[in-house]
């Protein structure tokens, strides 16, 4: 059965966070807001959580995840960036947009684009999000929360715990979230590539 967590949106209260973050430190997969949609969270050596999360989106090996940072310079360990493209990221960010750059040795190779060796990564402008990373000290292994066969992500907490109570480990509610992804752009080859319009504005990419 999946824990509860009602965080307030403007004012996390630390002690839930610490309480979550301590889940994910054990192996626990957590669904939390964010600034765009709900997501499936993991830390980044959690081999279980990833495939659990394959199996409830039901997603195939090609699937791009995404590490979702709290800054900058955790952003950067994980992704190689040159001056010209961070300038752009840095412009966008925080906001909602994924970014798919070369990855560094630090992303585990089954996180990893087959051919491409890339990884999709964003930095969240979402206060429970940021608490969350925060406290963590790495980046979260995630996946928007959006069942098979459905169009809209869910947007409520306690639907979430409802329909994942025995597949999640914690469902955090902080009120009602988006039902728009991300914007994902792919600087892999160095120009601005835009593979998805979502909810970050993507014209200053075009």
């Amino acid at each position: 059965m999946a824990r509860y967590f009602d965080v307030h949106p403007d004012n996390p209260q630390r002690r839930a966070i610490s309480q979550v973050v301590d889940l994910i430190r054990n192996d626990g997969l957590v669904a939390y807001p964010t600034d765009s949609c709900y997501a499936l969270g993991c830390r980044l050596g959690n081999k279980d959580g990833i495939e659990r999360i394959k199996q409830i989106r039901h997603l195939d090996d090609r699937h791009h995840f995404t590490l979702v940072c709290q800054d900058f310079a955790q952003l950067g360990q994980f992704v190689y960036v040159d001056n010209a493209v961070f300038r752009a990221i840095k412009a966008a960010t925080p906001g909602s947009y994924t970014f798919i750059l070369p990855a560094t040795k630090e992303v585990p190779r089954r996180l990893l684009h087959p051919k491409k060796k890339t990884v999709g990564v964003r930095i969240p402008d979402h206060t429970v999000t940021q608490a969350l990373l925060g406290e963590l000290g790495e980046p979260l292994v995630s996946s928007t929360l959006l069942m098979p066969d459905e169009d809209e992500p869910m947007t409520q907490g306690w639907e979430i715990k409802e329909r994942l109570d025995n597949v999640v480990d914690a469902v955090i509610d902080s009120g009602e979230c988006g039902t728009t992804p991300t914007t994902v752009i792919d600087f892999s080859e160095g120009d601005a590539e835009i593979l998805r319009v979502g909810a970050g504005d993507p014209a200053r990419f075009e």
